[in-house]
């Protein structure tokens, strides 16, 4: 150790050293603990008695390596001294990433072993795929995008090989990794399906808005961000918090709702949860986990309900000229949080062209790409400072078809990727999702300097370093980037953990009908579960599913509740397991069939003929289409689950008398009208496991929830609502006089009045 000591000033060692597995662990008196890889390059400087890391080797203590400095003061000196090359790298945010990379969603995602598939290679699940030693070593990335973790073990060890290579490469940046969303107890979204660590399981966005509860939420941050830290994630892509205005859309399960001030609350909530240190000056620390609000400006006024993951839902559209409105969830939320992070630390904008919303430059283009948007209106009016990160893929080309999942430029198709780098740097942008390849980024380096001048876009590159930088310094990434196997499995998925998150999904279940009491059901009757039946509809990745029976993954658990009956006749009552409608807004056969492909998306789920929706579109236009005409009045569609309708009907003829009780999963508001009257009980959830429904309908639990949307009483009146307008539908009136509105639930009791609905009213 003493060859490795520099500028030691005699003085009394204030620091001690043991070693850990494949790192060595320094800890400072009355300071933080330093991190170093076995076998690093990096030696240790001492100053002052104290241990300090020589990241850049340069054998002296440069103000970057010095964690006495304020994070403003290292971030600052660093963001000065990289090379362009090294920004660059900064700046981009790797595609999604399998650890390990096998399995068939490797083949869609990639990553090889030595030119290998995993399954061939022999490697050990945490071993660092070619193509992630290549975006660091080559490429000089830094900030991954984690999908799949086999495990907590996998996650630890991969985590530690990952920042050694970083430690040892350039200036020594440690790699600030994060994830999508990965608490949620629904299995539905793209990134959940492969998670495989213990994490414990909340519900999702919408789920907690209908506890109602902010400090629910902050519970939640406080416990995502511990285990985010114990599988080395720092940054959070999270919370979604556009206004879901629009019914139709999507990605609504994953957003807190149309309320404003509700979602401003969450917001709070959430960010302070997930980015707050406890006990220091400004709440960042080692326990700090970056979040990034998203979509700015807002992703939820999709027009006609179509997502921006495809070219045919480029467009959002504010036929109510409530543009201002869901802003507010930035402006009020994110940007004004109650704890001593003050802000989030990073945004992100949504895919969406924000039609004829740009007030200065007159530009359709997707937001990353908006210079009034990002620049104007975010940087200056809004006064926000921190990092803005594109979507995933914007500047990738897009694909043959409307519907093909590819790369998402909406506006600026006609340019080259180079360029599409460079037109997101001039709108404002620090960080592009989804690449990991430099060169385009240099290409529009070289751009910039022709048309500005290399001072000007060197200080303009620098800039984004900083914002970058500070993120990495502030959750205490550059001290100590290793994580402790033993500490991260006590924490990753802890009984503490696990009950919260099962709390929060038995506060999220929302009853809405329980006619003559019906519930709760006495436990070790006899039910009966039937099975679904899907017909194939274009999934999240835009391929077709295929026809699938399902068999509902409640039935497996009921039986530790009920006895499981495979004869209608025999049953005490019907458990109907079923989910919002199921529909795509665009049809690819119509297109071929000389149709503009738009169709309408349904949220009922018999045939709909779209008899009131706009003559012609609001907005339109793309290269892949002869009209800008995306209307689509008088066509059909009908939800691909249909047949549940048909649970519901069937149940009734076969069970008389004895109760049907329908479980509807909703990822939508949607038309209740077709089963209510059928049906002697109705229980909502937003994705939570068959335990916590389970626990509610034996009476283990007296349901709290509430609805946080509108159930709209029929297709009509979701054609006519605006995308862009809170709160504008007529709402469902069921068989026993009870209205479906925002706010409204029942317990076991009766309808629910309590502090919280009188808090959040419409």
């Amino acid at each position: 150790m003493n060859s490795e000591k520099r500028n030691q000033n005699f003085m009394e060692q204030k620091w001690t050293e043991k070693k850990e597995d494949g790192y060595r662990l320094l800890q400072n008196e009355n300071g933080p603990e330093l991190g170093i890889s076995e076998g690093s390059r990096v030696k240790i400087l001492v100053v002052d008695g104290y241990a300090f890391k020589d990241l850049a080797g340069a054998g002296e203590l440069l103000p970057y390596e010095d964690w006495r400095l304020s994070y403003e003061k290292r971030a600052k000196d660093l963001a000065e001294r990289l090379e362009i090359e090294d920004i660059a790298g900064l700046m981009l945010y790797s595609a999604h990433q399998l650890i390990p990379a096998k399995g068939k969603l490797a083949e869609t995602f990639g990553g090889t072993y030595e030119g290998k598939r995993y399954e061939e290679s022999g490697a050990k699940p945490w071993e660092l795929t070619d193509q992630q030693k290549e975006f660091v070593q080559k490429d000089k990335v830094r900030h991954v995008l984690i999908m799949g973790l086999e495990s907590t073990e996998v996650a630890v060890r991969w985590n530690n090989n990952l920042q050694a290579l970083a430690e040892n490469t350039g200036f020594g940046i440690p790699v600030n990794n994060s994830s999508d969303p990965r608490h949620s107890a629904g299995s539905t979204a793209e990134y959940m399906g492969v998670t495989g660590e213990p994490i414990s399981k909340w519900a999702n966005g919408i789920g907690l808005s209908a506890s109602f509860d902010p400090e629910l939420v902050k519970a939640f941050g406080e416990a995502g961000s511990a285990e985010y830290r114990a599988l080395g994630i720092t940054t959070a892509l999270s919370p979604q918090i556009d206004l879901a205005t629009e019914p139709r859309w999507m990605r609504f399960a994953d957003t807190f709702g149309e309320h404003t001030q509700m979602t401003i609350d969450m917001t709070k909530a959430y960010c302070d949860g997930f980015q707050t240190t406890e006990g220091t000056a400004d709440g960042w620390g080692k326990d700090s986990v970056n979040t990034m609000a998203k979509h700015f400006p807002g992703g939820g006024p999709c027009e006609g309900g179509r997502d921006a993951h495809y070219a045919y839902g480029k467009y959002a559209v504010y036929p109510g000229e409530n543009f201002a409105e869901h802003l507010r969830p930035f402006t009020e939320g994110a940007f004004s949080l109650g704890g001593k992070t003050k802000k989030a630390s990073a945004v992100m904008p949504y895919y969406t062209i924000s039609y004829e919303r740009d007030q200065k430059y007159g530009e359709n283009v997707g937001n990353s790409f908006n210079k009034y948007l990002i620049q104007d209106l975010l940087r200056e009016e809004l006064g926000y400072d921190g990092v803005v990160c594109t979507d995933w893929g914007i500047t990738h080309d897009t694909g043959k078809t409307e519907e093909e999942f590819a790369g998402k430029c909406w506006g600026v198709e006609h340019l080259t990727e180079a360029e599409r780098h460079l037109k997101a740097l001039e709108a404002g942008v620090d960080q592009f999702g989804g690449n990991n390849d430099v060169k385009p980024v240099m290409e529009a380096y070289g751009m910039a300097c022709e048309k500005y001048g290399k001072e000007a876009t060197d200080a303009r590159f620098r800039r984004s370093a900083y914002r970058l930088l500070l993120n990495i310094f502030r959750t205490g990434l550059f001290e100590n980037p290793y994580l402790n196997l033993k500490s991260s499995l006590s924490i990753v998925g802890c009984e503490t953990f696990k009950e919260k998150g099962f709390e929060s999904q038995l506060r999220s279940v929302t009853m809405v009908k329980n006619r003559e009491h019906v519930l709760p059901l006495k436990k070790g009757i006899k039910v009966y579960i039937p099975k679904r039946h899907i017909r194939s509809y274009l999934n999240f990745m835009s391929m077709p599913t295929g026809d699938q029976t399902v068999t509902p993954m409640a039935k497996q658990a009921a039986a530790s509740y009920f006895h499981i009956t495979e004869d209608p006749r025999e049953a005490d009552a019907a458990l109907c397991f079923i989910e919002s409608p199921i529909s795509v807004g665009y049809d690819p056969k119509d297109r071929e069939d000389g149709g503009n492909g738009y169709v309408p998306v349904v949220l009922q789920y018999r045939p709909y003929e779209a008899k009131t929706a706009r003559e012609i579109s609001i907005a339109g236009g793309d290269p892949l289409e002869a009209s800008k005409d995306r209307g689509y009045k008088g066509k059909w569609n009908t939800a691909a689950n249909e047949e549940d309708l048909d649970l519901i009907l069937n149940m009734r003829k076969e069970m008389g008398e004895k109760p049907v009780i329908a479980i509807v999963t909703l990822k939508n508001p949607m038309v209740m009208a077709e089963f209510e009257p059928y049906t002697d009980a109705i229980l909502v959830e937003y994705g939570v496991t068959p335990a916590a429904v389970l626990d509610v309908l034996t009476g283990a639990f007296d349901p709290e929830g509430l609805l946080p949307i509108q159930i709209p009483k029929d297709m009509e009146t979701v054609e006519q609502q605006k995308e862009d307008v809170a709160f504008d539908m007529e709402c469902y009136e069921d068989s026993e006089g009870h209205t479906y509105d925002f706010g409204y639930g029942m317990n076991f009791g009766g309808v629910i009045r309590d502090e919280r609905t009188k808090k959040y009213v419409k």
